[in-house]
C-alpha cells in the first residue's frame, strides 16, 4: 500500500485559504475517488474537499475550525498502486512520512487562534491592491510589529500618536495592544473579516453618493399581474443593467491613467446571508435576458447565498452592485461599491406620499421609493450619475418592457 496525501484544493480564483468546518469522514474508513470528505470554508461559501483516489483514510492531519492555506496537507489515504495510477498520481503526489504543516504562533491573543502562515487571506475578485492609511506615517519597526500581528494600517484610527506631528510610534501601538488585551475579544468571523477588508478597500477611493425619488405604481402594479413574480431588486437590477448596456463608462475601472471598460454587463445584488456580512451574488449578461427570465435563477442565487455555498463561477467579475436595503425598511442609504466595481445602486423602502399632478391640478398619492448610486468620484461625476438614476426612473415606468 502507498500513502497519498489530502491536499487543500484552489477553491476559486484568488482564494489562498479555507477553514476547516466539519470531517465528513473518519480515519479507517474506505472512500471512493472524489467523495466529498472534508467540508471547508471560505470568505465567500462553503464547499468541500474530495479524495484524489479511492483507498482507505489512514490519518486526518487537520483540525476543527482552523485555517489552511492551498496546497496544504490534510490528511492520507492508504491506497493501492492501481488506485494511485488510475486516478493519475504521479510519485511526486505520493508520501512516505506525514509532513507537519503549521507551528502554532502564541505571540499575542489579538493576533487571534490557531498557526499563522505564510499567506494572506484574500477575497475573491480584488485584482487592484489598494491599501488603507489610518496612521499618517509608519515606522518600518511599527509596520514589521503590525505585520506580526496581522494588522492594517487602518486599525490604527483610533490610536492618538504621541510622536512628531501626531505619529503613532511603536510605543503608542504597543499600549494601545496591551489596552485591546485586557477587554473581552471575540474573533471574527471569516466573511465578517472579508468584508471588512473589502470596505477597508473600497473606501481607498474618493466615494460620493446621489439620490432621487421614483414612483414606483407602476412597478408593483406589475409585479402583482406577473407570474413568476420578481422582487423589487431585480426590477431594478435589470433597470441598471438596460442603463449600462446604453453606456458602460460609468462602470468602468480606473486603473492608472486607464479606464477598463466592462466587457460584459454582469450585475450582482447584496444578500444578507447571515448577520455576520454579506454576500454578492452575480447575474450574467443581464442587458440580454429579459426580467421573466431572471426571476429563477435570481431567486436560486438568493437561496445558495443564504446556504453559503454559492458556485464560483456565480460570484466575482460583476460591473455594478444592487442593494434593496428597503427590506430593512430604511428610506435612504450609502452602500459602498465592492473595490472592483465603481458604483453600486440602493433602494429604500417605499412610501405614499402626495404628489401634485399638473393634469389633475391637484395633489395625488403616489408610491415613492428612493434610488441611490454611490460612485468612484474617479470614474464618475454627479451629473453621470444622476443621469444614470434619471434612466432607471424612466425604465421603471414602464416595467412591462423590462
Amino acid at each position: 500500500m502507498t500513502q497519498v496525501p489530502i491536499i487543500m484544493p484552489q477553491l476559486g480564483e484568488s482564494i489562498a485559504e479555507a477553514k476547516i468546518v466539519n470531517f465528513l469522514i473518519k480515519a479507517g474508513d474506505e472512500v471512493t475517488i472524489d467523495q466529498d470528505i472534508i467540508e471547508v470554508e471560505t470568505n465567500k461559501a462553503t464547499m468541500n474537499v474530495s479524495s484524489p483516489c479511492s483507498g482507505r483514510v489512514k490519518n486526518i492531519t487537520a483540525k476543527l475550525q482552523e485555517n489552511y492555506p492551498v496546497g496544504c496537507i490534510l490528511g492520507y489515504l492508504e491506497v493501492s498502486k492501481e488506485d494511485a495510477a488510475q486516478a493519475g498520481l504521479d510519485e511526486g503526489s505520493i508520501e512516505d512520512e506525514p509532513v507537519e504543516n503549521v507551528v502554532p504562533d502564541k505571540i499575542s491573543k489579538f493576533s487571534g487562534p490557531g498557526p499563522r502562515r505564510d499567506v494572506e487571506p484574500t477575497v475573491r475578485g480584488l485584482p487592484v491592491p489598494a491599501y488603507a492609511a489610518g496612521a499618517s506615517y509608519m515606522s518600518p519597526r511599527l509596520k514589521a510589529r503590525m505585520a506580526e500581528l496581522g494588522l492594517h494600517a487602518a486599525d490604527l484610527a483610533g490610536v492618538a500618536g504621541s510622536g512628531a506631528a501626531g505619529r503613532v510610534t511603536i510605543q503608542d501601538f504597543e499600549k494601545f495592544i496591551a489596552h485591546l488585551e485586557t477587554n473581552d475579544l471575540a474573533q471574527a468571523t471569516t466573511m465578517r473579516v472579508a468584508v471588512a477588508d473589502a470596505m477597508r478597500r473600497s473606501w481607498t477611493r474618493p466615494l460620493a453618493t446621489v439620490g432621487r425619488p421614483v414612483t414606483v405604481d407602476a412597478m408593483f402594479a406589475h409585479r402583482k399581474t406577473s407570474r413568476p413574480k420578481a422582487g423589487p431588486s431585480l426590477y431594478v437590477l435589470r433597470a441598471l443593467a438596460i442603463a449600462l448596456s446604453e453606456n458602460s463608462a460609468v462602470a468602468g475601472r480606473l486603473v492608472g491613467n486607464k479606464i477598463v471598460l466592462p466587457p460584459a454587463i454582469d450585475v450582482g445584488f447584496a444578500v444578507e446571508a447571515s448577520s455576520e456580512g454579506v454576500l454578492v451574488p452575480v447575474l450574467r449578461n443581464v442587458d440580454k435576458r429579459p426580467l421573466s427570465d431572471l426571476v429563477a435563477p435570481y431567486d436560486e442565487l438568493i437561496s445558495l447565498a443564504r446556504e453559503r455555498r454559492l458556485p464560483p463561477e456565480a460570484t466575482g467579475g460583476s460591473i455594478a452592485t444592487v442593494s434593496y436595503f428597503g427590506n430593512f425598511n430604511l428610506t435612504w442609504a450609502t452602500p459602498i461599491p465592492l473595490p472592483e466595481q465603481s458604483l453600486v445602486v440602493g433602494m429604500g423602502a417605499s412610501r405614499r406620499t402626495p404628489r401634485w399632478s399638473v393634469e389633475k391640478d391637484q395633489f395625488v398619492p403616489v408610491m415613492e421609493a428612493t434610488l441611490t448610486c454611490s460612485f468612484d468620484h474617479r470614474v464618475m461625476d454627479g451629473g453621470s450619475a444622476g443621469r444614470l438614476l434619471s434612466r432607471m426612473a424612466t425604465l421603471l415606468q414602464t416595467p412591462e418592457k423590462l
